[in-house]
């Protein structure tokens, strides 16, 4: 019973790490190349490599050093490179920014009427 519930825990655990690896390739595809040269960062075809092996291994490696190392890059690209890019973006990520293009930072800006 114990070694089912540890599978269990290993299994979801694989498929967190499978999930973040996906999202992560999705975001660094989404980015403009010229936003990772402006950020100071690797080029985008590096993260897709990167990112697209971190995938490939977590589907098809069953080996924990290779995914955990799959692991690391994905967090890297989340906590150092996606918040570069969304700063050099000017925060045009996956928000979409609502109101009008007159709007103030407090509301519509009415030229003091």
């Amino acid at each position: 019973m114990l070694m089912t519930a540890v599978g269990g825990v290993m299994w979801l655990i694989f498929t967190a790490m499978l999930a973040l690896a996906i999202v992560a390739f999705v975001m660094a595809a989404i980015f403009r190349q010229d936003a990772y040269r402006a950020a100071d960062k690797q080029n985008k075809g590096f993260w897709l490599i990167i990112l697209g092996i971190a995938v490939a291994v977590n589907l098809f490696v069953p080996m924990l050093f290779l995914q955990l190392a799959g692991l690391v890059a994905t967090i890297v690209f989340f906590v150092d490179v996606r918040p570069a890019l969304q700063q050099v973006s000017g925060g045009k990520g996956f928000r979409r920014r609502r109101g009008s293009s007159s709007d103030g930072p407090y509301g519509p800006w009415n030229g003091g009427r």
